[in-house]
């Protein structure tokens, strides 16, 4: 077993055969530079140009280069996840593979996580795209950081630094790489920060992202609430909008009750009726699967062994 490096290098990557060479090469000058023994993981995610041979070779020439490919394109949350359990490094940091991050920035990212940082992303503050990509992901950082609290500017940049117990504590799957500072923040780890990194428009290849990833990211980001919020939890989401949605039903029915007998007005043919037992079976609905989540949850959360120990004293 070789000494634990510095730090560990995740670098998913998909078809940026061209960019490889470059790439190990600044990383080999930026880190060497700074005095920090590295080892570097390329996440080959499903090529089908000569990416893998490329990896291949690089490693065969410097062993602190390795690799893993994929049978077939999983995702960029998966190459991460790969990553991470193969990260021996005391901090890890992750790049994409294209040459838009600037490895010389992996120093910087270094000393503000020695800094007492459990967690340092980039921001692309000049950021080399078109607008297209731009003002989207603008609109999609707003959104992210007024729902989840977290003061970042692009959390979507793939220029992140971690402590080595942030990486091997989160659990990314999906396309939930973008929430990583959130799932961080629910992990217990809060000291997240930023620092504005440079960033370099695309030389080779060309962009594996549309607009639709903005329409996942939503959709993502909901899921990343629920999970961080709720999970342990589940009657506090379901039980709250079943007995909202139960007592606006009652009230309907209440009311349409009240105009029955006392005013003696018709009701049966009267859409508001419909609202109102709609409203009731789904306050129902909702409560009783609040019920049933914490069924489930709560002999998972009864263990020891559910909660993340940070330190212990006079433990023997």
């Amino acid at each position: 077993m070789t000494p634990r490096p510095d730090v560990s290098l995740v670098i998913p990557l998909l078809d940026e055969e061209e960019s490889l060479a470059p790439l190990a090469r600044r990383i080999v000058e930026a880190c060497e530079g700074a005095g920090l023994t590295f080892e570097a993981w390329f996440i080959d995610d499903g090529s089908r140009d000569g990416s893998w041979e490329r990896v291949r070779a690089l490693s065969k020439e410097d062993p602190r280069f390795h690799g893993v490919s994929f049978q077939r394109n999983y995702g960029k949350s998966a190459a991460l996840a790969v990553g991470f359990e193969r990260a021996r490094g005391r901090y890890v940091v992750t790049m994409d593979a294209d040459l838009q991050d600037d490895p010389a920035e992996i120093p910087n990212l270094v000393a503000a996580l020695e800094g007492g940082l459990d967690l340092v992303s980039g921001w692309k503050r000049r950021r080399k795209d078109p607008l297209s990509k731009t003002i989207p992901s603008r609109f999609f950082n707003f959104v992210t950081r007024r729902m989840s609290g977290i003061p970042l500017h692009d959390f979507n940049c793939g220029l992140k630094g971690y402590r080595s117990d942030v990486v091997k504590s989160v659990h990314v799957y999906g396309e939930l790489h973008r929430y990583i500072p959130l799932l961080a923040k629910w992990e217990g780890f809060h000291r997240i920060g930023e620092i504005p990194v440079v960033h370099h428009a695309r030389q080779y290849g060309r962009t594996k992202f549309g607009l639709s990833r903005f329409v996942k990211g939503f959709l993502d980001l909901l899921t990343v609430q629920f999970l961080t919020r709720f999970t342990a939890r589940p009657m506090h989401f379901f039980g709250t909008l079943g007995s909202l949605a139960f007592l606006g039903g009652f009230v309907i029915s209440l009311w349409l009750s009240v105009e029955k007998l006392v005013f003696g007005r018709p009701i049966g043919d009267r859409p508001l009726l419909l609202l109102g037992v709609l409203m009731i079976l789904a306050g129902v609905q909702m409560f009783t699967t609040g019920l049933i989540g914490e069924m489930v949850v709560v002999p998972r959360m009864e263990r020891p062994s559910a909660y993340r120990v940070a330190d212990t004293v006079g433990d023997d």
